[in-house]
């Protein structure tokens, strides 16, 4: 799962950081709000853990700046402001929960499954990207009307693709979260799996791709799905044994 922590203070964002990636998530930390944008306008996690009180701009700007930019996104607020209309003024805005501070960090992660399973629950489970489309419970891949039979690997690999829609995965991504290697890996597997995938699509495709992939590639960077873009999905946040307390 891919995680944003946004939270100026450093001892608080540092062990969520830390917590969460023991339990194999992504999850990376910045502690301003301006940052916070710009990481989620690039990366577009599935959760961010949103400060109220941030230096440069604060939780309440950072909300109104994602409205109708981030659905996707699932947001939990963590806040030391205890007045109702604050809460209500972030729960208005787009955040899915607000937590008080001090709070446990068992809390913290069950209102985040318990958030995420709502979000799983009305998302649409079929990922589309033009003629594409991939029905992850089904586990079954159509083009142009036709079923593509993909090997379990080339599913999940399709399947992170359209879930990042138009945006570039490069190659470092691609190993850690497919197929859980280091991303310092030796190894083309990507680009092997890349080129089976291409060529199962295109047999499919009512012109067979001629010059124009369905997955591009992006010199020096990675593999992103041609034009548009379309993601649904995420997954759940697991807990850890740990608890904080924090003003």
């Amino acid at each position: 799962m891919r995680v944003l922590i946004v939270e100026d203070d450093a001892a608080l964002g540092l062990f969520l950081q830390k917590g969460l990636k023991l339990e194999g998530h992504q999850v990376d930390w910045v502690g301003d709000g301006e940052a916070g944008l710009r990481h989620a306008e690039e990366h577009r996690p599935d959760l961010i853990v949103l400060d109220l009180s941030l230096p440069r701009k604060d939780g309440i700007e950072v909300l109104a700046e994602m409205r109708g930019r981030f659905d996707e996104t699932s947001v939990l607020v963590l806040t030391g402001r205890s007045t109702v209309e604050e809460r209500i003024k972030c729960l208005n805005l787009g955040a899915d929960d607000c937590l008080l501070k001090p709070f446990s960090f068992h809390e913290l992660t069950a209102r985040c499954r318990a958030l995420m399973r709502r979000r799983e629950q009305f998302a649409d489970p079929v990922l589309r990207h033009g003629d594409v489309e991939l029905n992850r419970m089904e586990r079954k891949v159509m083009r142009n009307g036709q079923l593509v039979d993909l090997t379990v690997k080339e599913f999940s690999l399709l399947e992170f693709l359209l879930k990042r829609g138009g945006q570039c995965c490069s190659r470092s991504e691609l190993l850690r979260d497919v197929w859980q290697m280091s991303p310092d890996a030796g190894t083309n597997v990507v680009d092997v799996y890349i080129n089976y995938l291409r060529r199962k699509l295109a047999a499919a495709s009512a012109d067979g791709d001629l010059g124009n992939s369905v997955i591009e590639t992006v010199r020096g960077e990675g593999y992103r799905m041609s034009g548009g873009r379309k993601s649904v999905g995420r997954v759940g946040v697991l807990p850890v044994s740990a608890a904080y307390a924090g003003a």
